[in-house]
Formats: structure tokens, sequence, C-alpha cells
């Protein structure tokens, strides 16, 4: 023993291992003894269940005048809603877990059902948590009457059963607001619909009256069309500017097109000149059709718009095609126009291209300027003399003279028809 002593470590302190607290269990014993009396209390409310959907559908009409028009309109359909709510609630606290999907796949119909319905979903949350508040009170009540000794033990689950309510009207609105996006999907398809028809021309007459309501315009009312489209050399933003285009003091619904979209315009009465109204962004070209009556007429209006379009300057502005009919009559038949300005302008074919825009921007600016050389001139930043001399030079080629009225009219038409048919 005195060998082994001899031979032993100096000895040091070792730190004592303190043992680790035991882990509490999931819920305490107070935890456990509460949920003994949440589910004897919950057992007894399910037993009752019609009785507590009667309270409960009474409680929401008092309180919500939205659900009574639904409970008049069905009301055994309304009763077994609400019965089936509550059943699934009420069933949640007894096995969570095992009916937490059914009771979820239950609010998520009832929030749909209720926004096709129009039900403001205001009312129907207001709705969800009265349920909770009488499913809590008559826990409450349960318990008061048969141990009032284990009222106080409730306090304890109070948290999980609004918890429980707050996610099922998270829930209830997800399903609303998910409806409501397809319900006005629905809405703005068939009002797209109803409205290529009607510039189209294939509306159906027993589709008016709904197409009025949906444009929020008489179907007698005396309407315009407005065809709007990006000029050339627009920049990027021109298209998305298209349905910027604004007309004062008219109400405008837009269609969106491809290359083209349309504003059918309401025209107050008194025919206020429309085009002279319209306010449009830098770089795009403007159709307005003539006033028409009745949407039943918008198709031809459309018609018009289009016929006006072709006829303003490729670089932007606006035609309105009462101004513009001599132009128009042209270039409503292109093969017509095609000739009038083989016809009339051939001769100048056979010059380089610079030399001929020179003689034809000449013309066109003489004829703008109502036949004032001098004018002409300062459009195009030349001298009068140039320009008369020019003015000859073509008359010399076409064989055409610019003092002959029927010449000038020929002329005038023939350079409107090579514009639309170039453009």
């Amino acid at each position: 023993m005195h060998r082994a002593l001899k031979h032993r470590t100096p000895h040091r302190t070792v730190p004592a291992v303190v043992p680790a607290p035991r882990t509490r269990p999931v819920r305490s014993l107070i935890d456990a003894e509460a949920i003994t009396v949440l589910h004897r209390a919950a057992r007894v409310l399910l037993a009752d269940l019609p009785e507590l959907t009667d309270r409960l559908l009474a409680t929401v009409q008092d309180q919500e005048p939205a659900y009574r028009a639904a409970v008049a309109d069905d009301p055994v359909a309304v009763w077994q809603e609400v019965h089936r709510s509550l059943r699934h609630s009420v069933a949640s606290l007894l096995d969570p877990r095992g009916s937490r999907d059914a009771a979820r796949r239950c609010s998520w119909k009832i929030g749909a059902a209720r926004a096709e319905q129009g039900v403001p979903l205001d009312a129907l949350l207001h709705a969800f948590r009265l349920g909770g508040s009488l499913v809590w009170q008559r826990l409450v009540e349960e318990t008061s009457r048969t141990a009032p000794e284990d009222v106080r033990l409730l306090v304890h689950v109070a948290s999980d059963i609004w918890n429980f309510v707050d996610e099922h009207c998270t829930l209830v609105a997800d399903a609303y607001h998910h409806v409501e996006r397809q319900l006005a999907w629905q809405r703005e398809n068939r009002v797209r619909v109803l409205v290529g028809a009607l510039l189209d021309g294939t509306s159906r007459i027993a589709d008016l009256p709904e197409t009025a309501q949906a444009l929020e315009l008489p179907e007698q009312g005396r309407c315009a069309v407005l065809a709007v489209t990006a000029g050339r050399g627009a920049g990027p933003g021109a298209a998305g500017a298209r349905a910027a285009v604004l007309v004062p003091g008219v109400r405008v619904h837009w269609h969106t097109g491809g290359d083209v979209d349309y504003g059918i315009v309401l025209v107050p009465e008194g025919d206020i000149p429309v085009c002279e109204a319209v306010e449009a962004g830098t770089g795009l070209r403007i159709g307005v059709s003539g006033v028409v009556a009745g949407l039943a007429a918008v198709g031809e209006a459309r018609a018009q718009a289009d016929l006006a379009l072709s006829l303003c300057p490729p670089e932007g502005g606006a035609v309105r095609l009462a101004e513009q009919l001599p132009a128009a009559l042209v270039v409503s038949s292109p093969d017509l126009a095609a000739a009038l300005a083989d016809r009339a302008l051939g001769p100048l074919a056979e010059l380089d291209p610079a030399d001929r825009e020179v003689l034809l921007d000449t013309v066109a600016a003489w004829l703008t300027c109502d036949g004032s050389a001098q004018r002409a001139g300062e459009r195009l930043y030349c001298h009068r003399n140039t320009v008369l001399n020019r003015l000859r030079r073509f008359e010399q080629l076409t064989g055409r003279s610019l003092q002959r009225p029927l010449d000038v009219v020929e002329v005038s038409l023939a350079l409107t028809a090579r514009r639309a048919v170039r453009d």
C-alpha cells in the first residue's frame, strides 16, 4: 500500500460534472389537465352541434346583414355549411392532427363559395370570428356547468383555439382572393370578347345590352372609334403609351390589339371635334372615325378609324376621317390607288430616287400651302423661285398642268395614293 502511495500522481481537482436537468414533458401536468377539460367540454359541443349551429346562424344574421340575403336564398344550404364548419372546428379540438386537412378543405370551400356569391370578405371573416367566439363561450359554459373549478384551466388552451381561428380566417381570405381573381379574369375576358366582336362588326344584337353594361356606355349612344399605333421611329415606350391617349371630357374604352389599339369614344351631344380634342403622345399615329349612332354601328366606325389611320403621316399625327374624305376614297381601294399613282406619277419613275423625292415633296408642299410658292419655299427651306422651277419640271415630266383644276385634283389624289401604297 505504501508503494502504491509512493507512485501516486499528484492530486488534481477534477471539476464535478453537473448532471443535466431532466427535460420537462412536452406539456406540463397543468397543460394535460387543461386538455382533459377541453376534450370533455368539446364532446358535449359535438353532441349538441345542431343547437350550436342554430345559435351561430342567428348571431351571424343579426350582426352581419350581408349574410341575410344568402340565408334567404337557400337557408338549408347555409345551415348545412355552418353545421359542417362547426363540426370540423370542434373535431379539431379533439384530434388536431387527424382533423386538420378536412377542416382546412371545409374553410377553403366556404371562402370560395362566398366569393362567387359576392358576400363581402369582411362579413365572411367576421362570421368566422363569431363562430370562434361562440365555440369558446360554449366551452366555458359547459365547463362552468359541470366542473366550475376547472374553468381556470381553459386559459391554458385559449391561445390554441384562437390560433386555429386566425389560421382559418387566413385560409378563407386566400380562397376568397383566389376565386376573386378568377372571376375578375373571366369578366375581363368576357368584356374583351364582347368588345372584339363589337369592333369586328360581328356582335350579336342579343349581346348589345350586356356589352353596354360592361362598357358603361349607352346602347344607343353616339360613338366614334380611335385607331392608335406607334409611328415610324417612335421610341420603345410609344407602344405602351397608346392607351394613354387622352380625349378630355369624353369617356374612352380601350381595346388592346397587336399592332393597333382601339378606343371606343362616347361622343357628347354637340359633336365635338374628337380629333382636335385628342392629346397624343409623341410618335403616335391616330385615326379617328366619324360619329355613328349606337353600339351596333361600332364595327363600321372601326373600319373608318382604320382608314383614317392609313392616312396618318408615318412619323405620327392624328387624322379625322371626316376631314380627309377625298383621300379616304382613294386609299379605300388599294388597286385603284396604285393605278392612279402610276397613271399620274409614273413618268417620274425613270428619275434618280433622290431627285424624284425632291420633286414630289415640292409638289406636296405647294398643295398643302394652297398653291403659294413663297410659303412652300419657307416650308422646304428654299427660295420661291426654286419651288417654281421644280414645279415646272414636274409638269414637263408628267404632262400635267398645275394650273388646270382637274390635273391638280388627280395629282393630289395620286400623291395620297402613292403615300398609302408606299406606307
